[in-house]
């Protein structure tokens, strides 16, 4: 099962990002943008991921991936379960959330 020093090491990894705690979420930012946010009971992830691949998403994996409650639906967000994604996976949502919050020339820093 993942956990949060997993995302914690994968995230703190990558330039321009900072660790928050608010309301007992731990969340990762570059600058005032949130790309991953770990629930209170660190049983799910928010993350960043582009709206309209969202629905196929969800569909596609529906005991992975649900939809972020309805007051962040507007944002480009989505919500996994962390038992059920593996470690090369996770990995790969937090570094794809992160360079929706970056800059080109530096999203090319991360292979």
């Amino acid at each position: 099962m993942v956990t949060v020093d997993l995302i914690r090491a994968v995230a703190l990894a990558l330039p321009r990002t900072t660790e928050h705690l608010t309301r007992d979420r731990v969340k990762f930012r570059v600058g005032s943008i949130v790309y991953v946010s770990v629930s209170p009971d660190e049983t799910s992830m928010g993350f960043g991921f582009p709206k309209e691949e969202r629905a196929a998403l969800i569909k596609a994996e529906p005991e992975k991936f649900f939809m972020p409650r309805p007051s962040d639906e507007r944002y480009r967000w989505v919500q996994a379960w962390l038992a059920a994604l593996d470690e090369e996976e996770t990995r790969e949502l937090v570094i794809e959330a992160w360079r929706m919050c970056v800059p080109k020339k530096i999203s090319a820093l991360v292979p």
